[in-house]
């Protein structure tokens, strides 16, 4: 039985007997049924627009005050003439004057008095009228805020908790960045929800992890868990330098000229020989979710190879762990918003939960599936819970084939070796396009045609012993479904979208801040391959995990590389592959060398998550294929290889 925190308990206790109650209770006549759905019952052309600047407690820009972050909300007007408290919703951003918000990067625009004029993105002008506050935060050292930006640490998520604080009335903030007139936030319950792609996303989990009071929910787009697993993979560098670049990409001109000390202990703290240090540890959100209060609606692309989903499975599973109520939807985009890829759906759906997390109201959201998955381009399918029952890791083994240098995958274990030559030209659209050939770069193992679907669910490992012939060496393992098949092109620059001309308005629009947006479809490509998850690591990070070593060529090492989370089906008459290789082009920075790699076959696995486990393998892979195998191209055509670009997780 997974372990529970007493919160935990007390919480589903708590609303157990609440809704015991309410079942036994008699409706008294003429009473009018609890309401169902937030409506737009008030003006948003009318809302109140302010900003106040909240007290952090920390003076991370070192000029002998407390800095303050600036806050904007947009609020009815109606409900505080009634006397009536809103709750929140609130999206903390560094991005909200460098580099701006959603498909059309939009800023945040002022007035002459300061107040906001064009609140980025949606939120604002369909919540508001329906009875909510929204909350756009400057993260520390970022547009209008003080601090210094410090890439998830103690500045970035205390400057958001020090609102949802100041929300409950447990800290101060005042009506201008430097003056001494106190503010109160009288208007509203307490009860937030944080929303965000990306950082902002990843904000709202590291405030969630504080457990901090008053915060109900959270709503991670594409975030991050565990800010090492954004800049390495288990030792090996992922592109494009560390935090220290990615602060002064998106810090104000004032802060900037302050913080070169924060920025120098990001530098310093987060070498690029992939070691864990003190930096990273109070950078991981995932060792922290016993301390989660809030629900969690997480959204991922689990074609994402900016925040992996190496981020999503971890800290999905330590959240089960710690009975979290959870939702989940799974894409097949990259790094993109759910307004873009299943925009009805999506605001129908976040509406349904603020609705419920935020006001209360029994709508039924918490009685439907657990998960959305995108099975293909605008067709999903939903899980009653995630990974779907009856998943269970079962163990593969690769083996030698029938074909020289093309191996076999199945569930005996097998002796014999595999070798290949690290090339860093190369990378894993490369590999998968020519799996079915022995070619130098890459090891391949697939099993034989399936005579029905088989269903991955969740996160895999593959451990693998290789012996070196040099000191360094990067390992990469992929698993691939080969057979053709129509997916969203992830590897396009929009990652699985097209943005078109024609708009569609979610909620009410001022002269300053429209409420419609550009709409998109999917962009898809036809494969003859498909990769179905990743993951790399450092060799010579093999044990301990926390700190390299040179390796010994021609010594043996063992090394168990985590891949990223996934739902994919593959078809019958598709084939499972599993690749190892080396430096996957343009995600992972090459060794100092260029090694060969002997992989010791009887002691290489692969623990993959099955729906229906051993018995559903040996199903799928018995007898001969539901349809008769077609000839396998020399070369599996599929996406582009994935552009290298700069280390940042924005939109």
């Amino acid at each position: 039985m997974p372990t529970r925190t007493r919160s935990a308990i007390r919480r589903t206790l708590v609303t157990a007997a609440v809704v015991t109650l309410t079942a036994l209770l008699p409706t008294p006549a003429g009473a009018r049924p609890a309401p169902r759905e937030s409506t737009p019952v008030y003006s948003y052309a009318q809302a109140i627009r302010e900003s106040v600047w909240v007290d952090t407690g920390l003076d991370e820009d070192g000029d002998g005050r407390h800095d303050r972050v600036a806050a904007d909300i947009v609020r009815p007007a109606e409900p505080a003439r009634q006397g009536r408290k809103v709750p929140v919703i609130m999206d903390a951003s560094p991005y909200y004057s460098c580099c701006g918000r959603g498909n059309e990067s939009q800023l945040k625009t002022y007035d002459a008095r300061g107040h906001v004029v064009q609140m980025p993105l949606f939120y604002d002008n369909f919540f508001v009228p329906r009875g909510y506050a929204f909350v756009g935060v400057d993260l520390a050292g970022t547009n209008r805020s003080d601090g210094c930006v410090d890439i998830g640490g103690p500045s970035d998520i205390g400057s958001a908790k020090a609102v949802i604080d100041w929300l409950n009335g447990r800290a101060r903030a005042y009506t201008s960045r430097t003056g001494g007139t106190l503010v109160r936030a009288g208007w509203t319950n307490g009860r937030t929800g944080m929303i965000g792609k990306s950082w902002d996303g990843t904000i709202a989990n590291g405030v969630a992890a504080t457990g901090v009071e008053g915060l109900r929910t959270i709503v991670p787009i594409s975030a991050i868990s565990s800010w090492y697993d954004y800049y390495f993979a288990q030792g090996a560098p992922l592109y494009d330098g560390g935090p220290d670049r990615l602060a002064d990409r998106v810090e104000s001109a004032g802060a900037r000229a302050q913080c070169a000390a924060v920025q120098r202990r990001l530098a310093e703290g987060s070498p690029r020989t992939g070691d864990w240090t003190p930096l990273w540890t109070e950078r991981d959100y995932v060792k922290d979710a016993a301390e989660v209060r809030a629900s969690v609606f997480a959204v991922h692309g689990m074609q994402d190879l900016n925040v992996r989903t190496q981020h999503l499975g971890p800290w999905w599973d330590a959240l089960a762990r710690y009975g979290v109520r959870r939702k989940i939807w799974l894409s097949q985009t990259g790094h993109v918003d759910p307004f873009d890829f299943r925009r009805g759906a999506w605001v129908d759906t976040l509406h349904r939960w603020f609705d419920h997390e935020l006001l209360g109201y029994d709508n039924g959201i918490d009685r439907e599936p657990m998960a959305d998955v995108e099975r293909h381009p605008d067709q999903w399918v939903t899980s009653p819970v995630w990974p779907p029952a009856g998943t269970r890791a079962t163990v593969l083994h690769p083996a030698p084939g029938p074909q020289a240098g093309v191996g076999t995958l199945g569930p005996r274990r097998a002796h014999g070796t595999a070798v290949f030559t690290d090339d860093p030209r190369l990378g894993e659209t490369d590999w998968a396009a020519h799996v079915t050939a022995a070619t130098p770069e890459k090891a391949g193992f697939l099993t034989a045609p399936l005579s029905r679907a088989l269903r991955l669910a969740g996160s895999a490992e593959v451990t693998v012993t290789a012996t070196p012939t040099t000191s360094s060496a990067h390992l990469s393992a992929v698993l691939v479904d080969i057979g053709p098949d129509t997916i969203r092109d992830y590897a396009d620059p929009a990652e699985g979208i097209t943005t078109l001309a024609e708009r569609t308005c979610w909620g009410e629009s001022t002269a300053g801040d429209s409420a419609c947006y550009k709409e998109t479809r999917a962009r898809t490509a036809a494969v003859g391959s498909t990769v179905v998850s990743r993951g790399w690591a450092d060799l010579g990070h093999h044990a301990p995990a926390t700190k390299g070593v040179p390796l010994t060529p021609g010594r043996a090492y063992t090394m168990t590389l985590r891949l990223g989370a996934t739902d994919h089906v593959v078809p019958a008459g598709h084939r499972l592959a599993l690749i190892i290789a080396g430096t996957d082009k343009d995600l992972l920075e090459p060794a100092s060398t260029r090694p060969t790699l002997t992989v010791d076959l009887s002691r290489t696995t692969a623990k993959v998550p099955l729906v229906g486990g051993a018995g559903a393998f040996a199903r799928a892979t018995s007898g001969g294929a539901a349809t008769p195998e077609p000839t396998v191209p020399t070369v599996l055509e599929g996406v582009r290889a994935p552009r290298a670009g700069l280390h940042m997780p924005a939109g």
